[in-house]
C-alpha cells in the first residue's frame, strides 16, 4: 500500500492528500526546548562570577516616590563631616566609638536604621566606610539623609 492513497484502491486510484497537519507533537518538542532552554541558562547564570549581578551592598531599590523615611527614637544619623570627622548625637566620634555606638543600638533594637548624612565633600568612600562599619555590626538597614529639592 502507497502513502497517502485511499485503502482498498487499486494501482491507478487518485491520490489523497493529508486533510490536516498535526501540530501537537511539534509543539511538545518546543516546548521541551524551551524548559531545557531556561534551566540551562539560569545555571550559567548562577555560576557566573558574582552570581550574575554587581557585588556589592544588596540594596532593595524603592520604587519612585514622594515619601521620605522617617526618623524613628532608636535610629541613629550619622553626620560626616567635610573633614572627615564622624558626629553622632551632636558628639564627635573616633571610628572605633562609632563602631561602638553601632554595636550598642544594635544590642538594644536588631531593627535600628542608620541614617548617613554625609557634606557634599565628603569623599564616596568615606560613606562606605561608616556603612560598612554599621553592617559589620549587624545593622543592615541604611538610608543616606540629603537635602530636600527647592
Amino acid at each position: 500500500m502507497a502513502m497517502g492513497k485511499v485503502p482498498g484502491d487499486s494501482e491507478g486510484g487518485e491520490d489523497v492528500g493529508f486533510a490536516e497537519i498535526n501540530i501537537t507533537p511539534l509543539t511538545d518538542i518546543f516546548l521541551v526546548l524551551l524548559i531545557i532552554f531556561m534551566v540551562t541558562s539560569s545555571v550559567i547564570v548562577q555560576q557566573a562570577p558574582g552570581g550574575g549581578a554587581q557585588e556589592g551592598l544588596k540594596v532593595n531599590l524603592p520604587k519612585g516616590g514622594t515619601t521620605d523615611i522617617t526618623a524613628r527614637a532608636t535610629d541613629l544619623s550619622v553626620a560626616i563631616l567635610a573633614d572627615g570627622r564622624f558626629v553622632l548625637g551632636g558628639n564627635v566620634l573616633s571610628e572605633d566609638e562609632l563602631k561602638r555606638a553601632f554595636a550598642d543600638a544594635q544590642q538594644k533594637n536588631p531593627d535600628t536604621i542608620v541614617i548617613v548624612q554625609a557634606d557634599e565633600g565628603v569623599p564616596h568612600g568615606t560613606v562606605v566606610q561608616v556603612m560598612e562599619l554599621a553592617k559589620s555590626t549587624g545593622l543592615g538597614q541604611l538610608a543616606i539623609g540629603v537635602r530636600e529639592a527647592q
